[in-house]
This record gives structure tokens, C-alpha cells and sequence, in this order.
């Protein structure tokens, strides 16, 4: 199989260099000084420009027309290099140079911005993403929706259609299920300080309870936490409030969740096309599953209680039931990655609608911010009264992730069935959990998932771990058992 094999040595370099600008990117968003951001917009776009290189190589299209699959492994590989190939050939590398180093500025404007609620220092930037983002667009999708061609880079295979189809099912029994919480006696608060060292010290001890490998990984502070790298170098970012150690403490849960399938790919596959989560949507099944199936279950938040007592003292909750209802607590918030199980996805519902409508052209940066505040009243009855709780709030605008949010909503579904699938092959998966144990589900999720890396598309990757088709089902039924319960 001389093409096969000269195709992947190849590519294992390309898979190198992309892990460089990876570590980059962390490092721009984690110790970076500020006033260097110019000149890592350069070096991301010289990056780029060498990627772009390599992944439209004439080379490779002569390799894969020459190349036999000999085994699956070998036709997953060339599958995802045809299609990484005949999407990358339509995009010029002048495009693909700009796009990177335009949103590596971005995002410190963004951050700069954020933090001084300057809506209008951000917009002209933010303009210039979504008209970068919109040309890809176009060259990417012919003649189709031009937000299903940027979905691709984060959800091979799926559509804006199947996405809007499955919020339009989802949404009458989460609002059902969030008026009857909000209606219902509100959960208990936690009260006290919450010094950042003990939050971290307490961070780091759940990260390694789920699995996470600090040998091959690190804990930093992000503004947005985030998840980056892959194989045998995968880092992840949290953040701290001292009021609030739920906000460190899930959002190192989730990013685990995120850095596990990562750590997870077995060896082999490493530096290969197939070496890596298949799909955000697969990703945040992941991270989901951590965070709020098993992190916010009543069993785990019985352990949790007792270690949180353990650290910081009186917390202001009396008991393990109280504190299980205030992690799940329902209540009006601005922030998605501090929002509810309930009102998680309609915060996804939200964006998913003004991207779609920003890629189109049938909505406008200038308009953004009105559009934002206008359907968030709708949705959640609440005005919005900063641009840091509204349109500004989420990192993934400045650095051009436009098709990137409806895959939380559909990661949400992907693990509402692999936790079913966990359920049912780990009985007493609850006593376990109730002593801060949660392996035998991160055992059973890599290896009926994570080892096999993008193996599979990822429809099949849910269907062969669960043996069943993906569906909602599973996830609207958990949601309303558990906040049935919360909320009689």
C-alpha cells in the first residue's frame, strides 16, 4: 500500500503542525501577554497559511485516488482525508490566512471589550469575522445554505434543518418543565467565601476522580474555559469566582469531559486523521455527560457536599438534599455556561437563530445586539442590562465559530442516550457515585466510545456505543425524572 502509506506519512506531519497552532491558540488565550497580540495574529496566520499548504498539496489527491483501504482503520483515515482534501481545495489560502489571523485578534478585543462593556469597540471587528466567515461560506457551499457548509467544521453531516427540527420538538417540554421549576420553591443558595486556591485544590482533585490524566494534561485560568489539544498533550482551563465555586468547579467537570475523550483515542490513532473526537456534538456528549449526568446527580452531589464542608467550612446548606437542589437550581440567569440543565438549550436555541440569520445576511453586526436583547426577552422574560450578559458574553463569535452552537444542544441529546446506555450496563452505577467514583461510567464511555476516536461518523459512533439510533428521547425523559423530582 505504497500511497496509503506515503499519504499518512505525510499527513502525520500535517497533524503535527496542527497541534502546534493549537498549543498556540491555548497559549494566546492563557499566558500570553496582551500587548503581544499583534504579532501572534501574524505567526497564527503564517500557521495557517503552511496548513492550508499542506492540506491542498496536489500530492494528496494523486495519493487518494491511488489509495485501498486494507482494513476499517484505513478507510475511516482516507474518509476523513477526502473529505478534510475536497473541502480545503475550495477554500483560497489568502482566505484561510486572513480568517486566522483576523479572529486571533479578535479575540482579545473581544475579551478587552467584554470587560469593559464597550459594545461598540467590538462590533467593527466582529463585522469583519462575520464578513470573512460569510465569504468561506460561499466558497464552501455553492449554492446550498451557507450555514450548513460551516456547520461541516464542527458536525460532519448535519444540517441546519435537522438542527432547527430538533429544538422545535425539544422546546414545548423544556419551557413546560422550567415554568413548573420557576414556579415551584426556589432551591438554596450556598453563602461564604470560596478562597480560588481551595477551589482549584478541590478542581483538581474531581478532574483526576473522572479520569483526567495530569501527566498529560494541566488546569489554567481562561476567561471562557476551554478544552485544547490531543493525544498525550490535552489541557484544559477553568475560571473562579470566590462567591460562586459551582462556576469553577462544573466548568472543570465539563472541560474533563471534553479532555478525557482526547486522553481516550487509543495510541495507534494518534497523530492520524481519526486520532481525535469525531464531532462537537460527540465532544459535548461528553462533557455533558460529566458535567451534569453524573456531576449533578443526587448520588455525586452527596459526596460533593461532604467534600465542600470538608474544604471551606459552613456553606449555607444544611444538608446533601438541599445541596443537591441548589447545583440544579432553576432561576433566571443571563450566562449559558451557567445556566440550568432546563434552560441550557434554549440559550443554544437563541444563538443557533442570530448566527443562522448573521451567515445569511438577513441580519446585520449593527442590528446584532437589539436582535439579542429583543429575543432574550422573549424567551426567558428578562432584560438584558450589559453586553457582557447579552451578545458578548460567549467567546466563540470573536474567533469565528459561527455553526459551532447548535452541537451543544445536539451534544445534550448524544448524552441524554449514552447515559442511558451507562444506566443500563452499570446497575449500580448510583452507590458508586455516592462515594465520588464516577469510573465505572468513564470506563464504560471509553471504551464503548472515546477510544475509537472519529473511527465512525458520528450518528454511528452514538449508534454503536448505545446500540440504538440517536434520539431526544432519552434526554427529555431524564430531565423531566430528575426536575419532576426537584420540583413536584
Amino acid at each position: 500500500m505504497p500511497a496509503y502509506d506515503d499519504l499518512m506519512a505525510f499527513q502525520r506531519i500535517t497533524e503535527a503542525l496542527s497541534a502546534v497552532a493549537g498549543r498556540t491558540g491555548w497559549d494566546q488565550e492563557t499566558v500570553m501577554p496582551r500587548g503581544s497580540a499583534p504579532q501572534r495574529a501574524e505567526e497564527m496566520a503564517a500557521l495557517e497559511e503552511v496548513l492550508h499548504a499542506r492540506r491542498t498539496d496536489p500530492r494528496l489527491g494523486d495519493w487518494l485516488r491511488e489509495a485501498h483501504a486494507a482494513d476499517e482503520v484505513a478507510d475511516a483515515n482516507l474518509r476523513e482525508l477526502r473529505r478534510s482534501y475536497e473541502r480545503n481545495q475550495k477554500v483560497p489560502a489568502r482566505l484561510a490566512a486572513e480568517i486566522a489571523r483576523v479572529t486571533s485578534l479578535a479575540q482579545g478585543q473581544w475579551a478587552e471589550a467584554r470587560a469593559s462593556e464597550d459594545a461598540a469597540a467590538f462590533r467593527p471587528v466582529l463585522a469583519e469575522v462575520v464578513r470573512l466567515r460569510r465569504e468561506e461560506a460561499a466558497h464552501l457551499g455553492g449554492n446550498g445554505d451557507p450555514y450548513d457548509a460551516l456547520m461541516q467544521d464542527y458536525e460532519p453531516g448535519g444540517s441546519a434543518a435537522e438542527m432547527a427540527a430538533m429544538f422545535d420538538a425539544m422546546r414545548p417540554r423544556l419551557v413546560a418543565l422550567r415554568e413548573r421549576a420557576l414556579a415551584g420553591e426556589p432551591a438554596p443558595k450556598l453563602s461564604g467565601h470560596f478562597p480560588k486556591d481551595d477551589q482549584l485544590a478541590l478542581a483538581a482533585e474531581i478532574a483526576e476522580a473522572f479520569g483526567y490524566d495530569f501527566q498529560r494534561g494541566r488546569i489554567d485560568l481562561a476567561v471562557h474555559p476551554f478544552s485544547s489539544g490531543s493525544g498525550i498533550d490535552v489541557r484544559i482551563t477553568t475560571r473562579v469566582d470566590e462567591s460562586d465555586p459551582f462556576n469553577c468547579l462544573y466548568s472543570t467537570i465539563h472541560e474533563v469531559g471534553h479532555a478525557c475523550y482526547e486522553q481516550g483515542v487509543v495510541a495507534d490513532h494518534l497523530l492520524t486523521p481519526i486520532g481525535r473526537g469525531v464531532s462537537m456534538g460527540v465532544h459535548e456528549s461528553q462533557s455533558r455527560s460529566y458535567e451534569n449526568q453524573m456531576g449533578r446527580s443526587e448520588a455525586f452531589c452527596h459526596w460533593l457536599y461532604g467534600r465542600m464542608r470538608d474544604r471551606f467550612g459552613d456553606i449555607g446548606v444544611a444538608s446533601e438534599r438541599d445541596f443537591y437542589r441548589a447545583v440544579n437550581a432553576v432561576h433566571h440567569g443571563y450566562i449559558r455556561t451557567e445556566a440550568d440543565e432546563l434552560q441550557y438549550n434554549l440559550h443554544v436555541m437563541l444563538r443557533f437563530d442570530l448566527e443562522r440569520a448573521l451567515i445569511r445576511g438577513a441580519l446585520e453586526v449593527d442590528d446584532l445586539e437589539g436582535a439579542w436583547n429583543d429575543r432574550f426577552q422573549a424567551d426567558f422574560g428578562v432584560s438584558v442590562d450589559k453586553p457582557s450578559n447579552g451578545f458578548m458574553q460567549d467567546v466563540h463569535w470573536s474567533v469565528g465559530l459561527m455553526g459551532y452552537f447548535p452541537t451543544y444542544s445536539l451534544g445534550n441529546l448524544y448524552a441524554g442516550c449514552l447515559m442511558a446506555g451507562v444506566r443500563r450496563d452499570v446497575p449500580d452505577l448510583d452507590a458508586a457515585l455516592a462515594k465520588g467514583d464516577p469510573s465505572a461510567a468513564t470506563g464504560w464511555l471509553n471504551t464503548q466510545l472515546q477510544q475509537y476516536g472519529a473511527l465512525r461518523s458520528p450518528v454511528e459512533t452514538i449508534r454503536h456505543a448505545t446500540g440504538e439510533a440517536p434520539s431526544a428521547e432519552p434526554l427529555l425523559t431524564y430531565l423531566e425524572q430528575k426536575f419532576g423530582d426537584l420540583y413536584p
